[in-house]
């Protein structure tokens, strides 16, 4: 019987059917070989712990290498943050024993009683600390000792009206001096004995300064008014006298009188006259007086 070559053969429903069943993919995914794997695996895995133990150990060379280098690489892992734990402090080096300054104690601080304080607190007042004479204690970064004394400039021991202005700057910062310190002296030594001006001030300085301080002061000088000899009789002047007025812009600071804090930190204006005398060949101030800024 002769075959008929494929292409004259006549194709059935089966054949086809066959064809198509062989021509589709196989679906095989990856949890269905991991699923044929471990049956594979199982089927091969010895029974019982014996076995299983005996075909652990008789492996080829190469395994026990592999499992040389994990042993390695973990005890190298452990032993790495052991050094680390050592070195910040998490647990003491093998061996070492424990010392009492390795284990710090909490300090013991006895319950202050009621008098102690009692006494803490009469101790402040308004952040300042009382000092044993009752006086609030002076800031040390305000101290008098943080205030330079001011020197005369040579152009101020001139007998000139230039000279007499610099004497008079002179005379108005050893009384921003003397606010500040409570040394009074060397403006009393630049004013004459007959000034009323030099004489209210110091006496006020004095008296702050036996129960209290200040810190703060200052005084610029803003525009200078006039620089004139007064010839005037009804000014009651000395010979030789120079008239000098400044506009000046004033701060009083922080001041302590006992234990009261007086704060007036905060500028104003005023005009300042002095009469500056040339005696002794050298200017002295006779006379002063103050006006509140009319501007």
């Amino acid at each position: 019987m002769m075959v008929p070559p494929l292409s004259q053969r006549p194709v059935t429903d089966e054949d086809e059917e066959q064809f198509r069943a062989e021509s589709a993919p196989r679906k095989y995914t990856l949890r269905r070989r991991w699923a044929d794997y471990r049956a594979e695996v199982k089927a091969r895995r010895p029974k019982g712990a014996r076995a299983r133990a005996r075909a652990w150990l008789h492996v080829e060379p190469f395994y026990w290498g592999m499992r040389v280098v994990y042993v390695a690489l973990f005890a190298g892992a452990v032993f790495a943050v052991y050094i680390n734990g050592v070195a910040e402090g998490w647990w003491p080096a093998w061996g070492d024993k424990p010392t009492t300054a390795a284990t710090p104690t909490p300090p013991i601080n006895p319950t202050p009683s009621v008098s102690a304080t009692a006494s803490t607190e009469a101790a402040m007042s308004g952040g300042y600390q009382i000092g044993p004479d009752g006086v609030l204690v002076r800031p040390a970064e305000h101290a008098a000792s943080t205030y330079t004394k001011p020197e005369l400039p040579e152009e101020a021991k001139e007998n000139t009206e230039r000279g007499a202005e610099l004497a008079a700057e002179h005379y108005l910062a050893l009384e921003i001096y003397a606010w500040n310190t409570g040394d009074t002296q060397p403006f009393i030594d630049m004013s004459d004995s007959s000034s009323h001006f030099a004489e209210s001030f110091t006496n006020a300085i004095e008296a702050l300064y036996s129960n209290g301080w200040t810190y703060g002061n200052q005084l610029t000088i803003t525009r200078v008014v006039s620089v004139a000899p007064v010839t005037d009789p009804k000014w009651n002047a000395q010979p030789n006298t120079i008239g000098v007025s400044f506009q000046v812009v004033s701060n009083d600071g922080i001041t302590c009188a006992g234990q009261r804090i007086i704060n007036k930190d905060y500028e104003y204006s005023s005009r300042i006259t002095l009469f500056m005398t040339w005696k002794d060949e050298r200017w002295v101030a006779t006379q002063g007086s103050t006006e509140a800024d009319s501007e």
